[in-house]
């Protein structure tokens, strides 16, 4: 190999990179603010005579205009138009219904679901559709969203191996290759790629009670309503689902009767396809009919003993209306004047006329817990109810309350717009599957259509992007470049090269492996996957001159697919995307992304031979 003279440029970028590292190691600043003082910093130095060479000022935020930044952009709005029509919430309840709500058994479905997506898809694209989901299922289970969105955020980047369309390095690899040299078929790659999804599933099954965060800084899991009765109110009541049995008798009585005979609240009916929250008290049970009730322990087992009806362990059918982002308990006060002073709630019908299920009235210093229904209200009284809070908000704009609960979610659903948002999200998925369109414009007709179909506001397109993962991505482009144009890259990779010498094809690979992770880290994983390929091959060539069995493909593959070995720092695409929501910090990174990064060599490698 011919030798690369080290040179003013390189010392500088190199500088550059340490200075970076040690930023977003310490995190003197935050992240993001590191990336765009170090971007800053590029153009100034273009101002050094001799150092002029090492970045463009003309072309220093390019990155903000990047194939990825703005795939990132549109991706980020297409997940949170399919979110805004309920969609992904359904995604939800159908992996908690079949992985439960136990961390062990979540993971799995959701890491085994997004590594398969990511298999046909841009990773951060898999990635940023699945956040409204992790969302949804920490909020439902009680799960933080740092034990969950690790986990994803990585085997979407390990799904990018399964097939040669899962990554831009692997799409890339053929075209590298000299002419003569068999290419590689779509499926080439799909027995180390699902070995090393099913690794990083392992991992956090395994570990991830050892490496994955409780951040401080994330964002609080919505406190749940059973929860909400204990600590307020001193309620000890609980909400349990139920199936009527044909046998018991109660099919064909009313919500009221029922009610009447049993100390219980039904405050959900599943019947004929339709769920209400809240049913009022003249609704017909029919046989069959799921409800979720309201109650003391003691009196839900009572009801379930008399019954015959046994009691579900955890809510199923009711799990996402009763979740606490979707309904909970809220204090509305009669104000002097409401016209239904001296009514009861019975005569009012409060839950079919308002959405509310009145569990206590709180008047004067006592609380009423039992016959309320019977209780002529008046001025002042606080009902203690359990509501959906789009009915809440309904109830803000009626005179007749004062709506005490002012923290609550104001998620304004539009599902009436699933066919739009289904419709542009096929079509994106459509264009980057069988056309040759590039990336960001495919997602950008699927951004946009769902703006122009009314699935989002403008305003909630900019609101739903993440615009410090935006920043730091975009700032880090141009020292990425850097790297690659002053040939510090090659550099590197031609000293440890020379450093090893005379070594066995195995310590070959592994140190290219080596060099491609490191490489990704702190440039795109596709310049370095442009700059090392070629570089693959000479070595295993120079190998079999000298005797040993090297495989110019195998190296070549070798190098596309450590390119995708991205834990170490948030660095890449995904583990930006998710840093923010998880509330994680370099360091949660670099703990858990230090072992993957290991069990990523292993793997690979051991696949890679066993394979080829």
């Amino acid at each position: 190999m011919q030798e690369i003279a080290f040179t003013p440029q390189m010392m500088v970028v190199l500088g550059l990179l340490g200075l970076t590292i040690v930023l977003f190691v310490t995190e003197v600043v935050r992240i993001d603010v590191a990336a765009v003082s170090i971007m800053v910093l590029l153009g100034l130095l273009s101002l050094v005579p001799g150092l002029e060479s090492i970045s463009d000022p003309h072309r220093l935020f390019d990155g903000f205009a990047s194939n990825a930044v703005i795939s990132i952009i549109a991706v980020m709005i297409i997940g949170a138009g399919l979110d805004k029509t309920g969609i992904m919430s359904r995604v939800a309840g159908l992996i908690m219904r079949s992985g439960g709500t136990t961390e062990k058994r979540v993971v799995p479905m959701i890491s085994g679901t997004v590594g398969v997506i990511s298999s046909f898809m841009q990773n951060v694209g898999a990635a940023a559709l699945f956040l409204p989901v992790v969302s949804r299922i920490s909020a439902r289970t009680g799960l933080k969203m740092s034990r969950l969105l690790m986990p994803m955020g990585f085997c979407a980047i390990l799904g990018g191996t399964i097939t040669m369309v899962g990554s831009s390095p692997l799409i890339l690899l053929n075209d590298l290759l000299p002419e003569g040299m068999e290419p590689f078929g779509l499926f080439d790659v799909t027995p180390i790629g699902l070995a090393l999804v099913a690794t990083g599933i392992l991992y956090f099954v395994l570990l991830g009670r050892f490496v994955l965060p409780v951040t401080k800084g994330e964002q609080p899991t919505a406190e749940s309503t059973e929860e909400y009765f204990q600590r307020v109110y001193g309620l000890d009541f609980v909400i349990r689902e139920v199936r009527l049995e044909d046998h018991n008798g109660l099919a064909g009585r009313t919500v009221g009767e029922l009610e009447a005979e049993y100390p219980v609240i039904v405050i959900g009916a599943f019947m004929n396809g339709e769920l209400r929250v809240g049913p009022w008290s003249g609704l017909v049970l029919e046989p069959n009919a799921h409800l979720a009730l309201l109650g003391r322990h003691e009196a839900l087992e009572s009801f379930a003993a008399r019954s015959a009806n046994p009691l579900k362990d955890r809510l199923d059918v009711f799990g996402d209306a009763l979740a606490p982002n979707q309904s909970g308990i809220a204090e509305v006060v009669l104000p002097p004047g409401s016209e239904l002073i001296g009514k009861k709630v019975t005569d009012i019908a409060m839950r079919k006329t308002y959405g509310l299920s009145v569990l206590g009235i709180h008047r004067g210093e006592e609380t009423i817990r039992s016959g309320v229904r019977e209780v002529p209200l008046l001025a002042g009284d606080t009902l203690v109810c359990h509501c959906r809070w789009d009915s809440l908000a309904d109830i803000e704009k009626n005179r007749d309350f004062v709506v005490i609960t002012s923290e609550y979610p104001r998620e304004e659903l539009r599902p009436q717009k699933v066919p739009f948002a289904l419709t542009f999200f096929l079509i994106a998925l459509a264009l980057i599957l069988f056309t040759d369109l590039r990336l960001s414009v495919a997602l950008l007709v699927g951004a946009v259509g769902m703006i122009l179909s009314g699935v989002l506001s403008m305003d909630e397109a900019y609101k739903a992007v993440s615009w410090k993962t935006v920043f730091l991505l975009a700032s880090l482009i141009p020292l990425g470049a850097a790297v690659e144009q002053t040939g510090t890259a090659a550099w590197i990779a031609h000293q440890t090269l020379t450093y090893l010498g005379q070594v066995s094809p195995w310590v070959l690979q592994g140190t290219l492996a080596i060099l491609a992770t490191f490489f990704t880290l702190v440039m795109s994983n596709v310049g370095a996957t442009v700059l090392l390929v070629p570089l693959a091959v000479s070595i295993a060539v120079a190998a079999q001159g000298m005797g040993m069995d090297a495989d110019p493909r195998v190296f070549a593959l070798t190098v596309a697919i450590a390119t995708s070995n991205s834990f170490l720092i948030p660095t890449h695409q995904v583990n930006a995307l998710i840093m923010g929501p998880g509330g994680y910090r370099v360091k949660d990174f670099m703990k858990a992304g230090g072992i993957m990064t290991v069990l990523f060599l292993i793997v690979s490698l051991v696949m890679l031979n066993l394979v080829f």
